[in-house]
């Protein structure tokens, strides 16, 4: 994983927006959804790192992660964020794709 890149986040995300998605989000605190299929409407990123990212999702409201510091979009269309402490540690995570993500 890279550290964020604002602008290449921000073009990663246009390749999701209007479209139906999977989403995997997780905390540190064990909470997590996995598989869960929604149609992305808006994506904002916000910071200079860490990052807050807010998502919007048609008829269910809005998902947000703070402490955001790396991403990858991987070459099977996956784009994957993550946050990680100053020891190393991920705090959260969230990852989009548009095929399910492995159980």
């Amino acid at each position: 994983m890279k550290y964020i890149n604002k602008p290449k986040l921000e073009a990663a995300f246009q390749g999701f927006l209007a479209q139906e998605v999977y989403l995997h989000s997780e905390a540190t605190s064990f909470v997590f959804v996995r598989n869960f299929k929604v149609r992305l409407e808006e994506a904002f990123i916000a910071g200079d790192g860490p990052y807050r990212l807010a998502l919007r999702f048609d008829e269910i409201g809005w998902l947000r992660s703070e402490g955001l510091t790396h991403y990858e979009i991987r070459t099977d269309g996956k784009l994957l964020l993550a946050g990680f402490d100053e020891f190393g540690r991920m705090n959260v995570a969230l990852h989009l794709g548009k095929e399910p993500f492995l159980e």
